[in-house]
């Protein structure tokens, strides 16, 4: 088991940058509070993995061989890539990977393995090999309160819950500002449900998960989500830990010149930033909306937008934008396809607004930074996301919309960010600023988001 008192953790994320990288966050943290840590993820990940690890002797990534699945291609070894039913044959994958698992954690012997509630099975293998297995949430707790506890079923009638028992919160769901979802919010959420291939659904994975490990690790903490981890608490009758929101290290580098002469033309706090991430996309007509939106504000505005795999980007958005879009623009607006440097972008003094898909590491690095919120949230767990912050929080807006379909219209999102950007004498902007300065402290509060780290630790070794 290595040096007395050392602890060793591997780590086991699902092959989805939106996973891995909180989990690359928490090895960091972990590493420095001298944690051993043992990396497992498929090849083709591990050289952007190791460029996002601290360097330090107490990480090491390990790569693992992704079995063969018909339909699923041999050479990508991550969702960003891949169809929806590809993310079904990767589960497949998964699930065949097992025999793997079980040798090297034998080998390695750990004393945590911290998994990502889709390997369901490994609970089951962890105790046979006397291994302590963590299920490490990724998700904020409000959004494993709302739809993967056991409560969720109570009282529907059939396996999967329709679009009318989705809508509701589940049974004992504490009384805070979320009290029902919009039809196409709720629709959406379907989706935990559908079994493919005969596979378990995600909710059944996520139950199984969370009931048979020997602890829950939530990436949030009681500052700001406790009415909903104390539930999270009742309904698995385990201990639940949480990492701290993983705040993420200061951003290094220098902003693409390119992009640092265009912020630097526009005045302080005035630019709106849109992006929505690396894996979430927006229907044609919405797109045509959201940028002529932007434009009616009259403000400058860095649109970042990304496609699905296996289309063509450029001809995409050529196709989509309103004709003389550009043109219109020019001088104004960026619209750019692909990867920017969002923290350096975030922190830019120029840069006043950010809209962007709720998903909650982003909400964070906003969070960090002066410019105010508006949130836009498409799928999954970023409806959720989405209330916490504007509802509970009140440090953020989020953009109206229709209940059936969820459609919103350029006038919407025009509302929504003059809301935080120029009305700041209303009362909403400015209680809404108020509360975005006070997350800002405590997000910045380097030595307590450290103390959520040092009791984690304290509590692991508590358990050995």
């Amino acid at each position: 088991m290595g040096r007395m008192g050392e602890i060793h953790a591997v780590m086991f994320p699902y092959f989805a940058f939106g996973h891995i990288s909180p989990f690359i966050q928490l090895s960091n943290k972990l590493s420095l509070d001298g944690v051993k840590i043992s990396f497992l993820t498929a090849p083709g990940n591990v050289g952007r993995i190791k460029s996002s690890f601290l360097v330090s002797p107490n990480i090491q990534i390990i790569p693992l061989h992704i079995p063969l699945v018909q339909g699923l291609p041999h050479d990508i070894h991550n969702t960003s890539q891949m169809t929806p039913a590809m993310h079904e044959l990767l589960k497949q994958a998964l699930d065949l990977m097992q025999p793997q698992i079980q040798a090297l954690l034998s080998d390695l012997n750990p004393h945590f393995v911290f998994f990502d509630f889709f390997q369901c099975w490994l609970p089951k293998l962890c105790s046979q090999l006397g291994i302590k297995a963590v299920c490490f949430s990724v998700f904020s707790a409000i959004s494993g309160a709302y739809l993967t506890v056991p409560a969720r079923l109570v009282g529907v009638e059939t396996e999967e819950p329709t679009v009318e028992d989705l809508k509701k919160p589940p049974c004992g769901f504490p009384e805070t500002s979320v009290t029902c979802l919009k039809a196409f919010q709720a629709r959406d959420l379907t989706y935990v449900f559908k079994s493919f291939d005969g596979g378990p659904a995600v909710y059944y994975r996520a139950i199984d998960s969370l009931s048979n490990c020997s602890l829950i690790v939530i990436k949030t903490c009681n500052e700001m989500e406790r009415p909903y981890v104390d539930f999270m608490k009742a309904q698995f009758q385990k201990p639940v830990l949480l990492s701290g929101p993983l705040t993420p290290e200061p951003p290094s580098g220098v902003l693409d010149e390119k992009w640092a002469n265009f912020l630097a033309q526009h005045p302080p706090k005035s630019v709106v930033f849109c992006s929505f991430g690396s894996e979430t996309f927006l229907q044609d007509d919405q797109l045509k909306e959201l940028a002529t939106g932007l434009e009616l504000t009259g403000l400058p505005f860095f649109l970042v937008l990304n496609f699905p795999g296996g289309v063509e980007a450029q001809a995409e958005l050529d196709r989509v934008l309103p004709k003389g879009f550009m043109e219109a623009i020019k001088g104004r607006g960026v619209v750019h396809i692909g990867w920017v440097q969002q923290q350096l972008i975030l922190a830019h003094q120029s840069v006043g607004c950010y809209v962007c898909h709720s998903g909650f590491s982003s909400i964070v690095e906003a969070l960090m930074n002066d410019c105010q919120l508006v949130l836009l949230p498409i799928k999954g767990d970023q409806f959720l996301n989405s209330k916490l912050v504007a509802g509970d929080l009140k440090a953020a807006v989020e953009v109206s919309r229709r209940d059936e379909d969820g459609y919103f219209s350029r006038e919407d999102i025009k509302e929504a960010i003059e809301t935080v950007m120029v009305d700041v004498e209303k009362e909403p902007g400015m209680s809404i600023r108020e509360n975005h300065m006070k997350w800002k402290e405590f997000l910045l509060n380097a030595e307590m988001q450290g103390k959520f780290i040092s009791d984690l630790v304290e509590e692991m070794k508590a358990m050995l």
